[in-house]
């Protein structure tokens, strides 16, 4: 189907005037729209899931559209304005969240959020600040919501455990007779094999809740106003997910305090910049201190750490089963990128007092 015949079958009062391809997204299909409605000149964003990726779009799109309404009317209560500060999901004609093509592929609606952008790159120290605040905020907005837990959109995500296993079995394996050649790489996972469990440990003899979480706390997923420079909304909702709030702070740690690339190969220039790590806790905390549990936010130092290490461990596990995971653009891509993990993973380790003392100052 042409552009124009998926956009139209959305609930908008206009007509159709063009679209084109937009943003920096890897995995989604996604398109600017222009519709003329009463308004004038309006944008929508149109996406085509990827239905390889997710599984179960229909499910994801429950998740979205139940967080986004929960968030929406806690929006309007408080005076603010839900069609900038969350996702705006635009129904089909038919009332559905997805529109189905003849051909099996979904696509969705947004309200577009105009006067806001996202950064691909930091700029400044306070953008980490709004982002990891509205992380927070985003937790805490849902840690009332009702009706139960969320779909799984990718099973087992951040079940480190779980991850440490596939790590073993593809070890055990070895289908392409890479092992004897990453045996430093190997010991340094097995020499850390009760941090995997730590977390899942503790949810399963429920010591800590489960909550709802983002699951991908990149700064690009957060719209920054044009003029304030605030975090105003959250976005990239699709790994939407029970989990604990230490994945998503973890997350946000692994990518936001690293001084290199993710595939950088001169390892002396791999560090954690703990002042980012300051921003990140601060952020974090002045949103979400009143909602989380003190054993929560003792985890929350080590969670950088852990996530750091289980992102290192499934590139080595891809590597180790001949790249079938991760996309490589050379040989030993997958290898590069745990290595950069791994040595993350060592800084936070040398600096982890410090970093728990970040946590407490601002808990």
């Amino acid at each position: 189907m042409e552009l124009k015949d998926i956009a139209s079958q959305f609930a908008i009062d206009g007509t159709f005037l063009e679209g084109a391809p937009y943003g920096s997204g890897h995995i989604n299909d996604t398109y600017c729209t222009w519709f003329n409605t009463r308004q004038g000149r309006t944008r929508y964003i149109l996406q085509r899931i990827n239905h390889f990726v997710f599984k179960d779009p229909v499910g994801l799109m429950e998740n979205v559209s139940r967080v986004t309404s929960h968030i929406g009317s806690k929006i309007k209560d408080a005076g603010g304005n839900p069609l900038r500060e969350t996702l705006t999901v635009i129904p089909t004609k038919e009332g559905k969240t997805l529109f189905v093509t003849q051909d099996g592929n979904f696509y969705r609606m947004y309200v577009f959020i105009e006067g806001a952008r996202t950064y691909d790159q930091v700029e400044n120290l306070d953008q980490v600040y709004q982002a990891s605040y509205s992380f927070g905020n985003f937790q805490k907005q849902l840690a009332d919501m009702p009706g139960g837990r969320l779909n799984e959109t990718i099973a087992k995500f951040h079940h480190t455990k779980s991850r440490f296993g596939v790590f073993l079995e593809a070890l055990k394996k070895d289908v392409k007779g890479r092992a004897a050649s990453v045996k430093s790489e190997v010991n340094f996972v097995l020499q850390r094999e009760a941090d995997a469990s730590r977390i899942v440990d503790l949810l399963a003899a429920g010591k800590i809740p489960e909550r709802a979480t983002h699951n991908d706390t990149k700064l690009n997923n957060v719209m920054l106003d044009d003029i304030t420079g605030k975090g105003i909304c959250v976005i990239d909702l699709d790994t939407l997910m029970p989990g604990v709030p230490m994945y998503d702070f973890g997350d946000s740690v692994r990518i936001g305090t690293s001084t290199a690339p993710e595939d950088e190969t001169d390892l002396s220039k791999v560090r954690m910049d703990i002042r980012m790590f300051d921003k990140l806790t601060n952020g974090y905390l002045d949103a979400a201190r009143d909602f989380l549990i003190p054993l929560e936010k003792e985890n929350l130092a080590f969670s950088g750490k852990l996530l750091t290490f289980e992102c290192g461990i499934r590139f080595l596990t891809d590597y180790l089963s001949g790249d079938v995971y991760f996309k490589i653009k050379r040989e030993n891509h997958n290898l590069d990128r745990c290595r950069t993990q791994f040595k993350m993973v060592s800084e936070m380790e040398r600096q982890m007092g410090e970093m728990e003392e970040i946590v407490r100052k601002y808990s």
